[in-house]
C-alpha cells in the first residue's frame, strides 16, 4: 500500500489572467481655482464654477462650454449697476460662490463674488445661453457673498404662497441659501429665492420674512461657516459650524432644521453636534443610507439606537480648531437628530425649556431676556410642528444637551471631503484631504483604510459620484474609478484588498465587482474577504492509495461553486485526465490513474512544510477547460519554498534569504495527497529524496479548527494575521480562548409553532467539543443540542421548541460556548403557522401516481424531508415545496374503497387534515375509441397505448378529452403490417395500468370499383369524410361493404390553379377520408348515382323559390327607400356628430387630464368624506350637528357632560348592551327607516376607534338577519337597498365598505370618477341648458332633454377679476346662458385650481359689462327683463347685447332686482303653453306648437357615443381585480354562510354581493360625486349620472332585461353594452372568490389602522350625545330589555345606564 499523493495530481490549474494597464483617469484641468462642482442626474453633465469662470463638461470630463464670468469693473463699495454708481471700478475676479441646478425649467443657479454676489440663470444645455441676468433691482436680490472666506451652500425646494384675495395658494419653485457673514453683503443668513416674477416680487428676490434668523445684531458674534445643506422628508438641513460668542472665538458645529413650508422660518432650530471631544469644526457633510452591516453594527455599539439599513445617516468630517489639525468622521443618523430636536422644542413648550430641571434651550439670534418657553401647553410642540408666530426667535440647544458621537475614524492632518456608498451591503467611505489624498474607509465593526490614491491638489468638499455610482468626481477635477477590482489577476491578491467592491469572480477566473460577475448570486460564485477565502481543497478520501489500484477518489472542496449542468468538471493525475463529477461539496474523480505511471516513492523522509494548495479547472462541454485558482502556498520557514504548477507538473525552487543552498531541481513530477504533498526529482543531483510540505491555514479558516488540528503540525491561531499559521511565523502567542461565535446562516429558517424540528446552525468558531455547546436559542426559544450532528466549528444541530403564542415568533439564533461566549445570527428565523387550504385533484385512482397540489398558506414551513404526507395511511412521496404550495405523488394504495383524508404531517408536528375522495370503479366497453369510466376526470397522465406483441413495438395515442365518465383517444396510427391478433391495447392511467380487451385492428378499407370492404370496422359515419372536387359530401350510412353520401348543395370549383379558366366537363375526384386515410376514386363511376339527383333537386329548388316569390307593390317599395335614406341621413348626422363631439371633448379632457396629473383632484378629507356619506341626506343636511360639530351645552355643564359621554363610550363597548340597544329600539314602530340609518351613522363615529369591535357587531347583526330571511323563506330579498324596512345593520354595512374602501377610492377608482363627472359637467355645458325646467339639450336623461331646438352660439369672454391682479382669463359662455349661468362658468375658469368649497359663490358676485368707456351691471332679472303676459323671461347675454366683449368680476354683494312673476328661462312649462295656444282661431297653428320630443332622442345617442370611454374607464376601475382586502372578507362571509343554509342558491349569494357593495355602494357614489370630491353637482348632471348607475345596476343583476319599443329609452340607451358589463361583473365576483382569503387577523390589523389614522378627526363626542338621545326617548323600554337579559344583568349595566342618564340629564332613577 503507498500513499495516494504519489499517485494523484488532482485537477487542479491556474490560467493566469493577463496582465491589463492601469486606465488613466479622465481628468479635467482649469486655467484658475475650481470653487464649486454640480452634476446633473438626468444627463450626467458636470458644471464648474471657477475664477472667472463656468466650464459644461461631459460625463467623462470633456469640455462642451465655457462661459467667462470675470474680470468684471466693481468695487466693493459699490452698489449695483456699476456703470451708474461707480466712480472708480477696477477689474475684480468673480470667484463662484454657488452652482445649483434647477430641473424645472433646465437651468443652472450661477452667483459670483462681484456686484454684491447677485446672480444669473442660464441653461443646463449650453452655459453661455443667458436666461435671465439683472442688476438693478437692488439690495433684495444680494444672494452670494463678495468675501472668498464666506461658504455659501444651496438647495432646490418649494414653497406654496396664499394669497388672501384671491383664496388661492399657489406653488413656486425656490432655492433655499444658506450663507455666513461678509462686511458687504445681504444681512440674510437664511433666505428662501424665488425664481421667477410674482406680483411685486422679482427674480431672486427672497420671498420670506427672515427677522427670526438675521445676523445683523450680532455680527462679532457668530461666524458662521456652512458646509453641507440636504432636504429629507419636508425638512431642509444646513450643516455649519460658529463661535458662541464674541468672547469665544472656538468652533463649534450646528445642524440646523428648518420647515419646507415655513413660512415665517418659525421652525428653524439649531442642535450641537459634539464630534468626540475635540474635533468641533465641522468641514464637509454627506447623507446616505449606511447598509445592512454598518446598520447592525451602529446598532450594536448602543450608542445610535437602534438603525436600520435603509434609515438615512449624516457622515460628518471635522477637525480641531488648531494650527496643526487632526481629523475625524462620525456618524449621526437623521431619527436622533430629529428626536434631539423634538426634545428641544417639547422641553420649550411644556417645561419652559428645561429638562430634568436644567435648561437646554436658548435663543441665539435675539437680544431678548425675556423667557421664550414660558407660556405655552404640552401639546403646542405636536400642534406646531412647524412653529408658529408666536416663536419669533429660532431655538438652539445648549452645549450640555449636545448631540454626541465617538469618531469612527481619525488621522493626522485636515480631513476635507466625505462622500459614502454602499456595495454588497457593506459602506465604504471615501474620504478627501487637504493636500489631495483620497482615503478608502471599509465601515464596519473596525473601520480600517485599506486604499488610498492622490488626486492633486487640496480636494474641495464638492465629492460625489456619477449616476451608476461606479466614478467619483474629485475636485480639481478628476474622475477616478471608485474601485481597481481589474488590476488584481489572481484571487489571493483580489482577496487581500479587503475592498467591499471587489471579490473573485469564481466562474470567470477575475477580480470583479459584484454586479460584473454573471453567476455570482450562486452560492461561492463570488468569494470577498474577509468573510471568505479562495477555493481550496480541504481533504482526498482515501487519503492513502495501493499503487496497484484503480478506484474513484473524492476531493473536499468546500468553497467550490456549484457546477452548472453546461459546466465539465476534470481531474488531472500528471498528464492524465479524468471526468469528474460535482456532489455538494465533493468532486469525485471517476478514476485514479494507470498504475503503471505511478513512480516508486521513497520512504517518507525530507523537510516538513505546511499543507499543500492546489487547484482544479473546469470549463464548458465541448470547450477547452479554464482553471481556477486556489490558496497558494503559505510562506515556507527557514526553508526552500516550493510552488507547484499543478498545469505544468513541475516543482519550481524558490529559495528564501539566508537558507541552505539546493542545487535546481529539473523536470520534476509533483503529485498531491491530502497529507502530505510530495515533490520527487527526475535525477536529483543531491541526495534528497522528498519534501513534505504542509500548510496550516488549509482547511482551517477559523481559530477553533486551528486549535483542532493535530498537534504534530504546530500549528497556532495567529490573532494578528488572523489566520491558522506554523507556530514559528506568528510573534504573538495564541489565544487562551478563541474569538466569539458567528454564526452565517440557518437552515431551515422557518418552523412550526409547536417546534419539533431540527435546525441546522452554520457559522465559524462554534466551539471545538460537542461538550463546548453550553445553551441554543431561537427566536427566544430553547433549541436542544444534538450532540451527536456536532461537526467542528463549522456546524451545531438542535431541535426547536414550542414557541409561546403571546411572545414574538421571529428572532435571532444565539449559540453560548464554553467560558460565556456567544454568538447571534444576522439572519432570523420565523416561527409560522402552516395552513393548507385545498387540494388539486381531490380524487385519484387506488393505482396511484397522482401527482397532488396541496395549496395554502406558508407550506414551506421546515425542510422538505421534515413533511410527512399520508393519504389513507399511504405515505406520499414529496417532491416539492414552496410558501404557497406543495406537490406530492400518491403511491398504490390498498385495493379496498377509500373514502379517506389527505393528512399533512410536519413530523412531530400538530397534523392538519384535508378531504380527499378516491371513487375508481372501472366499467370498459369494447370496440369503440371511447371508454366509458367512471370517475376519469381525477385522472392526470392518461396515454393509450398499443403494443405489437411479435416485435415489441409500442404505439401511443393522445388523450381528446376527458370527464367524470368518458375518456376519449385518437387510436394510434401502426406503422407495422400484421395481424389484429398480434396487438394489445393498454390503458395507461397515472400508475394504473389496464389491458382493454376485446379491441382489434383490422388492414385499411380497400376500393373495388365501387365497392369497398372494411368500412365499419375502422370508423364510424361521424368519423368518415368525402368530397367532390372542394366540396364535402354528407356520409349518410356507413356499412362495411357501403358507403352512402348525400349529394353537395353547391357546385365544386376547379382543384387547381390551372384547372380555374378550363371549361371543359372533364370529371372531378371523389375523395373519401377515413381518420387518416384518404382513398380517391374516379368522379366517373359516381356520376350517375350523384351528380343527376343532385342538379333534379337543385332545379326543383329553383322552381320553388320562383312561386314563394312576391312582386311588392311600387307604393311600397318607394316608401321603404324613402325611410331608407332617412335612416341613412339620420345615422350619419349621429356618427359626425358623435366624432365632433368626441374629439372637442377629448381635447377639453386634455386640460382636465393634466390637472389630475398634477394632483389637482379635489378628494375631500377622511372627516368631510364621513361626514358627507353618514349625515349629508339626513333631514337637515349639511347644517346636521355631526357635521357642524356644535353641540348646545352650557360652558359649566361641559366637563360633567363630557365625562359622562365618555361613560356612554364605554357602555356602547359592551356587546351585550350595544345588541340589546339596538334590538330595542328598532321593535319600536316609531323608530321608522329614516331613524335606523341615522342612528347607524353615528354609532360608526361613535365606534370608530373600535373598528374591529363595531365589525364583530356587525356580523353579529347579519347572522341573525339571515336567519329571519332564510327562515321567511326568501333569502333573496336580504340587504336590498332603500327600502321600508331597512335595518340597523345594513346601514352600518353601507358605512363599514364607505370606510374600508375611502383608499381605494383615492388610489384607483377615484381618478376615472372625476374623470366622468368632468366629462359629463362639459357636455352638458356645452350646450343650452334651462336654468328653470333643468333640461339641457346635451344629456343622457330622456327626462332631462331640452325638447326645443334652442338656437344660440359660443361667446369666448376676457374676464377681469378687480382686486386680484391684471391677468385676463379667457371663459366660453354661451349667449343664450343667463347672467347666474356665466357668472358660475367664469367661477369654475378663474377658480379652477381651487376646490368648490373655498371659492365664492355665484350671489356673492356681480358681472360688469363694460363694452366701452362705461359699465353695465348685469342681472338674471332687473328692469329690462322681457314680460310676456305673466311670465318674465330670464335675462341672458344675448338680451344685453354682449357679443365679444371684456366683462369684469366683482367681488361685491349681488342685489338684482325680482319681482311676484313667474319666470321661464328658454322654454315655458306645457300646460301654460297649451293654455295661451289654445286661444288662437286656428287647429292647424295649435298642433305646430306641440313639440316632438322624440326626434331630439338622437342627442342621447350622441351624448352617450361622446361619454362612452369614460364610461368604460369608470366600469373597468371598480370590478378589476385590485379588490380591497375587506371586499375579499366580506365576500368569504357571504360565501361561508350560505354554505350553511339549503336554501341559498348561486343566484342568491350573487343578490347579497350586489345588494351589499355596487348597489350600496358604487351606486351612492356614483349618483353622488360631492360625497368624495370637492365639487358642486346640479340637477341635470344628476340626472345623466343616474342613468349611468342604473345601467350600473342592471349589469349587476342576473335576471335578462327583454327590451322593446316601449322600453325606457334609458334602458335602450346601453342595451348593447349592458351584456359586456354583466360579464366584467361576473368574472369580478369570480376573481374575487378564487383570491387568497383574508383572515380575521389581517382584517383587525387593517381596520385598527384606519381607526388610528383617521379617528382623531371625527366629530365622536357630538356622535355620543347624539345616540344618548335615542338612549333617552326609549329608556324605559332599554331598561326592561337589559333587566331581562342575564348576561345584563351580571354585568350590571342596567346600573351603568341609570347612572349615565343621572348625570346627563338629572333623570330620577332607582338610585
Amino acid at each position: 500500500m503507498t500513499r495516494l499523493a504519489q499517485a494523484v495530481l488532482a485537477a487542479l490549474a491556474c490560467l493566469l489572467l493577463p496582465v491589463r494597464c492601469l486606465e488613466i483617469s479622465p481628468e479635467f484641468s482649469s486655467e484658475t481655482p475650481v470653487n464649486n462642482v454640480v452634476q446633473d442626474p438626468r444627463t450626467g453633465r458636470v458644471y464648474l464654477g471657477a475664477v472667472n469662470a463656468i466650464y459644461q463638461l461631459d460625463s467623462s470630463l470633456s469640455l462642451e462650454v465655457k462661459a467667462e464670468t470675470g474680470p468684471k469693473k466693481d468695487r466693493r463699495s459699490c452698489i449695483p449697476p456699476i456703470h451708474t454708481n461707480c466712480d472708480d471700478p477696477k477689474d475684480m475676479n468673480n470667484t463662484n460662490k454657488l452652482l445649483l441646478v434647477n430641473p424645472s425649467n433646465d437651468s443652472l443657479i450661477v452667483c459670483g463674488s462681484v456686484y454684491r454676489g447677485i446672480c444669473s440663470l442660464v441653461s443646463l444645455r449650453n452655459i453661455s445661453d443667458e436666461i435671465y441676468y439683472s442688476d438693478n433691482k437692488g439690495e433684495k436680490t444680494y444672494v452670494a457673498s463678495i468675501e472668498d472666506s464666506v461658504s455659501v451652500v444651496a438647495v432646490m425646494s418649494s414653497i406654496v404662497i396664499e394669497e388672501p384675495s384671491k383664496r388661492t395658494k399657489q406653488n413656486f419653485t425656490v432655492f433655499v441659501v444658506g450663507k455666513g457673514y461678509g462686511s458687504q453683503d445681504s444681512l440674510k443668513l437664511i433666505s428662501t429665492r424665488i425664481l421667477q416674477n410674482y406680483g411685486e416680487w422679482v427674480v431672486f428676490e427672497s420671498v420670506i420674512d427672515a427677522s427670526a434668523v438675521q445676523s445683523i445684531p450680532f455680527v462679532s458674534k457668530y461666524l458662521h461657516d456652512f458646509r453641507y445643506t440636504f432636504k429629507d422628508h419636508g425638512f431642509i438641513y444646513f450643516l455649519f459650524s460658529r463661535t458662541m460668542g464674541e468672547n469665544d472665538n472656538k468652533n463649534f458645529t450646528f445642524v440646523s432644521r428648518l420647515c419646507e413650508q415655513d413660512s415665517g422660518y418659525y421652525s428653524y432650530t439649531e442642535l450641537q453636534l459634539n464630534c468626540g471631544s475635540r474635533y468641533r469644526k465641522a468641514q464637509a457633510g454627506f447623507v446616505a443610507s449606511p447598509g445592512k452591516e454598518l446598520a447592525r453594527s451602529m446598532t450594536e455599539t448602543g450608542q445610535y439606537g437602534s438603525v436600520l439599513s435603509w434609515d438615512k445617516v449624516l457622515f460628518l468630517v471635522a477637525s480641531t480648531d488648531e494650527d496643526n489639525p487632526e481629523s475625524a468622521l462620525c456618524m449621526f443618523p437623521l431619527s436622533k437628530i430629529n428626536e434631539k430636536i423634538l426634545e428641544i422644542t417639547s422641553a420649550c413648550y411644556s417645561d419652559s425649556g428645561k429638562i430634568n430641571g436644567k435648561p437646554v434651550v436658548y435663543v441665539p439670534y435675539s437680544s431678548k431676556t425675556v423667557e421664550l418657553c414660558s407660556s405655552w401647553s404640552v401639546r403646542t410642540a405636536i400642534k406646531h410642528s412647524c412653529g408658529g408666530d408666536f416663536l419669533p426667535s429660532p431655538l438652539a440647544s445648549k452645549p450640555e444637551f449636545a448631540l454626541k458621537a465617538e469618531p469612527v475614524y481619525t488621522r493626522k492632518g485636515l480631513l476635507t471631503a466625505v462622500a459614502v456608498a454602499v456595495e454588497n451591503d457593506n459602506t465604504i467611505a471615501f474620504l478627501g484631504s487637504s493636500n489631495g489624498e483620497i482615503f478608502k474607509l471599509h465601515l464596519s465593526g473596525n473601520p480600517e483604510i485599506y486604499k488610498r490614491s492622490t488626486a492633486g491638489d487640496r480636494v474641495n468638499k464638492n465629492l460625489f459620484f456619477d449616476t451608476s455610482m461606479t466614478h467619483l468626481y474629485v475636485t480639481t477635477i478628476t474622475k477616478v474609478r471608485v474601485q481597481s477590482c481589474h488590476l488584481k489577476n489572481d484571487c489571493q491578491s483580489c482577496v487581500a484588498l479587503k475592498d467591499p467592491y471587489c471579490g473573485w469572480c469564481v466562474m470567470e477566473g477575475r477580480c470583479t465587482r459584484r454586479s460584473d460577475c454573471r453567476r455570482a448570486e450562486e452560492k461561492n460564485g463570488w468569494l470577498w474577504s474577509p468573510n471568505q477565502q479562495c477555493v481550496k481543497i480541504v481533504s482526498f478520501h482515501p487519503p492513502n492509495l495501493s499503487c496497484k489500484k484503480t478506484q474513484q477518489v473524492d476531493i473536499n472542496i468546500p468553497s467550490l461553486p456549484s457546477i452548472s449542468p453546461s459546466d465539465q468538471l476534470l481531474c488531472r493525475f500528471g498528464t492524465s485526465e479524468t471526468k469528474a463529477v460535482m456532489i455538494s461539496s465533493r468532486v469525485t474523480c471517476i478514476q485514479s490513474p494507470n498504475p503503471a505511471a505511478i513512480p516508486p516513492t521513497p520512504e517518507h523522509e525530507g523537510f516538513s512544510f505546511k499543507e499543500p494548495s492546489a487547484t482544479f479547472l473546469v470549463g464548458k462541454k465541448e470547450e477547452d477547460p479554464s482553471y481556477l485558482s486556489s490558496s497558494p502556498l503559505s510562506t515556507c520557514l527557514a526553508l526552500p519554498r516550493f510552488r507547484v504548477s499543478a498545469r505544468e507538473g513541475v516543482c519550481e525552487r524558490i529559495c528564501g534569504a539566508g537558507v541552505r543552498r539546493i542545487q535546481e531541481c529539473l523536470s520534476e513530477e509533483a503529485y498531491y495527497s491530502h497529507f502530505p504533498l510530495i515533490c520527487h526529482p527526475a535525477n536529483p543531483p543531491f541526495p534528497v529524496s522528498a519534501v513534505t510540505l504542509y500548510n496550516c491555514s488549509q482547511g482551517r479558516e477559523d481559530c477553533s479548527l486551528c486549535k483542532n488540528a493535530d498537534p504534530k503540525y504546530n500549528c497556532v491561531w495567529c490573532s494578528k494575521k488572523n489566520a491558522c499559521v506554523y507556530s514559528g511565523l506568528c510573534d504573538f502567542r495564541e489565544p487562551q480562548q478563541c474569538p466569539d461565535p458567528k454564526i452565517t446562516d440557518i437552515i431551515p429558517r422557518y418552523g412550526p409553532l409547536k417546534g419539533g424540528i431540527a435546525i441546522t446552525i452554520k457559522g465559524s468558531n462554534l466551539g471545538i467539543h460537542r461538550e463546548d455547546i453550553k445553551s441554543i436559542s431561537v427566536a427566544g426559544v430553547p433549541c436542544v443540542h444534538q450532540p451527536e450532528r456536532y461537526a467542528v466549528s463549522t456546524s451545531v444541530v438542535c431541535q426547536i421548541g414550542p414557541v409561546d403564542p403571546s411572545s414574538r415568533y421571529t428572532g435571532t439564533v444565539e449559540v453560548e460556548l464554553e467560558g460565556g461566549r456567544r454568538g447571534s445570527s444576522s439572519v432570523y428565523f420565523t416561527y409560522r403557522d402552516p395552513q393548507p387550504t385545498s387540494i388539486t385533484p381531490v380524487r385519484g385512482p387506488k393505482a396511484g401516481g397522482t401527482v397532488i397540489t396541496i395549496s395554502g398558506k406558508d407550506l414551506h414551513t421546515s425542510s422538505l424531508e421534515d413533511i410527512l404526507i399520508t393519504v389513507g395511511g399511504v405515505v406520499c412521496e414529496s417532491s416539492e415545496a414552496s410558501g404557497a404550495a406543495v406537490e406530492e405523488t400518491t403511491v398504490a394504495t390498498p385495493t379496498r374503497r377509500l373514502s379517506s383524508v389527505c393528512v399533512i404531517c410536519l413530523k412531530r408536528v400538530e397534523k392538519r387534515k384535508l378531504s380527499l375522495l378516491f371513487s375508481a370503479i372501472f366499467h370498459c366497453l369494447s370496440h369503440r375509441d371511447v371508454f366509458s369510466i367512471i370517475s376519469f376526470s381525477l385522472i392526470v397522465f392518461s396515454p393509450l397505448f398499443f403494443s405489437f406483441s411479435v416485435f415489441f413495438s409500442q404505439f401511443e395515442g393522445e388523450t381528446r378529452g376527458k370527464n367524470d365518465t368518458q375518456l376519449e383517444f385518437l387510436s394510434p396510427e401502426v406503422h407495422i403490417e400484421h395481424d389484429s391478433p398480434a396487438y394489445r391495447t393498454f390503458l395507461h392511467l397515472d400508475n394504473m395500468v389496464v389491458e382493454l380487451k376485446p379491441f382489434h385492428y383490422h388492414p385499411n378499407p380497400t376500393f373495388s370499383s365501387l365497392r369497398k370492404s372494411g368500412f365499419s370496422k375502422a370508423m364510424t359515419a361521424k368519423e368518415a369524410q368525402a368530397f367532390v372536387g372542394d366540396v364535402p359530401c354528407v356520409v349518410n350510412t356507413l356499412q362495411d361493404d357501403k358507403l352512402f353520401l348525400d349529394p353537395p348543395n353547391r357546385a365544386p370549383t376547379a382543384r387547381s390553379r390551372m384547372h380555374r379558366r378550363d371549361v371543359t366537363s372533364e370529371p372531378l375526384d371523389l375523395m373519401v377520408s377515413l381518420l387518416k386515410k384518404i382513398l380517391d376514386c374516379g368522379f366517373s363511376y359516381i356520376f350517375c348515382a350523384v351528380i343527376v339527383p343532385m342538379l333534379l333537386i337543385v332545379t326543383i329548388s329553383c322552381v320553388l323559390v320562383c312561386l314563394m316569390a312576391r312582386r311588392k307593390s311600387q307604393q311600397a317599395e318607394r316608401e321603404y327607400e324613402k325611410v331608407k335614406h332617412q335612416l341613412e341621413n339620420l345615422e350619419e348626422s349621429v356618427r359626425d356628430r358623435c366624432k365632433k363631439e368626441f374629439t372637442d371633448l377629448m381635447i377639453e379632457m386634455e386640460d382636465h387630464t393634466n390637472d389630475i396629473s398634477e394632483g389637482r383632484i379635489p378628494f375631500l378629507d377622511y372627516k368631510n368624506y364621513t361626514d358627507r356619506v353618514f349625515f349629508l341626506p339626513s333631514k337637515d343636511g349639511a347644517n346636521d350637528v355631526m357635521i357642524t360639530g356644535k353641540l348646545d351645552i352650557p360652558e359649566s355643564r361641559r366637563a360633567v357632560v363630557t365625562q359622562a359621554l365618555n361613560q356612554f363610550s364605554n357602555l356602547l363597548n359592551s356587546k351585550t348592551f350595544l345588541i340589546n340597544f339596538i334590538r330595542t329600539l328598532e321593535a319600536r314602530s316609531d323608530f321608522n327607516a329614516r331613524a335606523k340609518v341615522y342612528f347607524a351613522s353615528l354609532l360608526t363615529v361613535a365606534l370608530h376607534g373600535k373598528l374591529e369591535y363595531y365589525t364583530d357587531i356587525m356580523r353579529t347583526l347579519l347572522l341573525s338577519l339571515m336567519e329571519d330571511y332564510v327562515r321567511s323563506k326568501n333569502p333573496k330579498l336580504m340587504l336590498r337597498r332603500y327600502t321600508m324596512s331597512e335595518t340597523v345593520v345594513e346601514r352600518m354595512l353601507c358605512n363599514w365598505m364607505s370606510i374600508c374602501l375611502y383608499q381605494f377610492l383615492k388610489d384607483t377608482a377615484g381618478e376615472p370618477l372625476y374623470k366622468l363627472f368632468r366629462a359629463i359637467k362639459h357636455q352638458i355645458e356645452k350646450g343650452p341648458v334651462d336654468a328653470q325646467v333643468k333640461k339641457a339639450k346635451y344629456t343622457l336623461n330622456d327626462t332631462g332633454l331640452l325638447g326645443d331646438d334652442v338656437e344660440y352660439s359660443v361667446l369666448t369672454l376676457q374676464v377681469l377679476v378687480l382686486g386680484e391682479g391684471p391677468d385676463i382669463t379667457p371663459v366660453k359662455v354661451l349667449n343664450c346662458d343667463t347672467i347666474s349661468q356665466v357668472k358660475e362658468k367664469i367661477i369654475d375658469q378663474v377658480y379652477k385650481n381651487l376646490p368648490y368649497s373655498q371659492r365664492p359663490k355665484v350671489d356673492s358676485v356681480t358681472l360688469e359689462w363694460r363694452p366701452g368707456s362705461t359699465g353695465q351691471i348685469l342681472s338674471d332679472l332687473d328692469v329690462t327683463s322681457q314680460k310676456e303676459g305673466r311670465w318674465r323671461h330670464i335675462n341672458t347675454l344675448a338680451h344685453y347685447n354682449v357679443t365679444l366683449c371684456s366683462p369684469n368680476q366683482h367681488l361685491i354683494t349681488r342685489n338684482a332686482l325680482l319681482d311676484d312673476d313667474k319666470v321661464f328661462h328658454l322654454v315655458r312649462p306645457m300646460d301654460e303653453l297649451e293654455e295661451m295656444k289654445s286661444n288662437r282661431s286656428s287647429l292647424k297653428d295649435k298642433s305646430m306648437t306641440k313639440a316632438i320630443t322624440e326626434i331630439y332622442l338622437t342627442r342621447l345617442l350622441s351624448v352617450k357615443g361622446t361619454l362612452q370611454q369614460f364610461v368604460d374607464d369608470f366600469f373597468r376601475s371598480v370590478l378589476s381585480l385590485g379588490v380591497p382586502p375587506a371586499v375579499k372578507y366580506f365576500f368569504d362571509f357571504l360565501d361561508e354562510q350560505a354554505l350553511k343554509h339549503d336554501n341559498v342558491d348561486e343566484e342568491t349569494i350573487h343578490i347579497w354581493k350586489t345588494n351589499s357593495l355596487p348597489l350600496r355602494f358604487w351606486v351612492n357614489i356614483l349618483k353622488n360625486p360631492h360625497f368624495i370630491f370637492d365639487v358642486h353637482t346640479t340637477e341635470v348632471i344628476d340626472a345623466s349620472l343616474s342613468v349611468i348607475a342604473q345601467t350600473f345596476m342592471d349589469a349587476c343583476t342576473k335576471s335578462e332585461h327583454k327590451l322593446s319599443r316601449d322600453s325606457p329609452s334609458n334602458k335602450l340607451l346601453y342595451a348593447k353594452e349592458i351584456s359586456t358589463y354583466k360579464k366584467m361583473v361576473d368574472e369580478y365576483y369570480k376573481g374575487i372568490r378564487e383570491m387568497v382569503s383574508v383572515s380575521d387577523q389581517d382584517m383587525n390589523t387593517h381596520l385598527a389602522e384606519v381607526s388610528r389614522a383617521h379617528t382623531d378627526r371625527l366629530n365622536t363626542q357630538v356622535a355620543l350625545h347624539q345616540l344618548y338621545q335615542y338612549a333617552s326617548k326609549y329608556y324605559d323600554g332599554i331598561i326592561t330589555s337589559l333587566d331581562e337579559d342575564p348576561a345584563a344583568q351580571s354585568k350590571q349595566l342596567t346600573l351603568r345606564l341609570q347612572q349615565i342618564a343621572a348625570v346627563l340629564e338629572n333623570k330620577v332613577t332607582d338610585l
